[in-house]
Order: C-alpha cells, then sequence, then structure tokens
C-alpha cells in the first residue's frame, strides 16, 4: 500500500506549484522581501517556516477537540510562539551571527498569515497526519519561493552565493568582472525582491493559463 494516497500527495505539491503561498494566494510577502538579500538567510528562514508549520499543524489538529471556539486564535498564537522561540534559540545556540541578522524576521513568524491561516483553514478541520502534510507542502512552497528569490538577488546584487564569491573579484576584476561586468546594486534592496517575485509569478501563469484571473 503506498505510504501516501493521491489527495495526501496534492497537499504536499499543490503549493509547490499552482496554489503557492507567496504567488498564487500571496501570502507571506514581508518576509519575501526583508530577508532574500542573502540565500543563507533565505534557507534558514525557509527551513525555520516549515519545522514551525509543520510541528505546529500538528498540535493544533490533536488540541483541535478541546480548544473552545472563542480562544482558539489565542491557542493558535500560543503553540506558534513556543515553536519559534524554539527556532530561535537553535539560532543563537548554533548560527548566533545569522540569529542577530534574522533575530526581528524570526518573531515575525508568529504573524505569519500562511501559518496562521493553515492552522485555522486546516488543522482545525482534519487529523495530524494530513495537517503535518499540508504544513509541510504550504511551507515547502513558501520556502522554494525565498530561496530562489534569495538566490537570484544574492548573486546579481552580490556576485556570491552563500558569501562565496562565484563571479569572480570585483576590487581585483576577475573572472566575469574582468570583462566590465558590475554586481547590480538595486537587487539587495527590498523592492528588487517584487521584481523576481513578479517575474515567477508571469512564469507560472504563462505555463499555466487557467491560473491566470480573468476581470
Amino acid at each position: 500500500m503506498a505510504l501516501l494516497s493521491k489527495k495526501d500527495t496534492n497537499l504536499i505539491m499543490d503549493p509547490l506549484a499552482d496554489n503557492n503561498p507567496i504567488t498564487i494566494q500571496v501570502l507571506g510577502i514581508c518576509s519575501a522581501l526583508a530577508i532574500t538579500a542573502e540565500l543563507k538567510a533565505s534557507l534558514v528562514m525557509a527551513v525555520s517556516v516549515i519545522f514551525v508549520l509543520g510541528a505546529g499543524n500538528v498540535v493544533i489538529s490533536l488540541m483541535r477537540n478541546i480548544i473552545p471556539s472563542k480562544i482558539r486564535i489565542i491557542v493558535q498564537l500560543i503553540v506558534v510562539a513556543t515553536l519559534v522561540i524554539i527556532v530561535d534559540q537553535v539560532l543563537k545556540a548554533y548560527q548566533y551571527e545569522l540569529s542577530k541578522t534574522l533575530a526581528v524576521f524570526v518573531g515575525l513568524i508568529i504573524t505569519n498569515c500562511i501559518i496562521m491561516g493553515r492552522f485555522e483553514a486546516f488543522a482545525l478541520a482534519n487529523g495530524p497526519w494530513r495537517s503535518f502534510l499540508d504544513g509541510i507542502g504550504n511551507s515547502l512552497g513558501y520556502g522554494v519561493i525565498l530561496i530562489i528569490v534569495g538566490f537570484f538577488r544574492e548573486l546579481l546584487g552580490s556576485g556570491t552565493l552563500f558569501g562565496i564569491p562565484v563571479l569572480g573579484d570585483p576590487i581585483e576584476k576577475t573572472g566575469l568582472y574582468a570583462t566590465g561586468y558590475e554586481n547590480n546594486g538595486f537587487m539587495i534592496i527590498p523592492p528588487a525582491a517584487l521584481i523576481v517575485v513578479g517575474i515567477i509569478i508571469w512564469v507560472q501563469r504563462s505555463r499555466n493559463p487557467a491560473l491566470v484571473e480573468e476581470n
């Protein structure tokens, strides 16, 4: 027997393409603008959200029958805040310099629309296993966009990936810089993320016309 049914597989695959949280649902845009100037920061934020949403969905699902309706939002905030604190402490223990860069944005995971939306729309109405798959799928869809945006912003804006020069030395004029190429400083600032996300949205809709909204 297959581990995942077709419906379960769709919970993971749909957010990676035709129902992506950022490019289709237009959620989680703030972090896509704020922390994607560096690929490493994008990757760490993606992994953090995968942990928080995957684990959070399971916890909310397990508690769904005992959470009073009137305080469900408060309970959801407590669950996500606890998981975010765990992420923050782990970053401080193993990636202290990066944790200082991401400090504010890791804390803002608590208010990420994607997380609260999946708690409310899915975890409260489904069992732990399907809620876990939904959390993993949506957080992967979110993370993939962050990594793509971070890749192009760091490469074109700084000429590096994970802080490692890949296009040559801009001061010594080696590698690609020897041809006259210069880093595009615009790519380092937040508006550049909107342009990259916009290009991704255009590519998605070009590949699948069904995603194009009719007026």
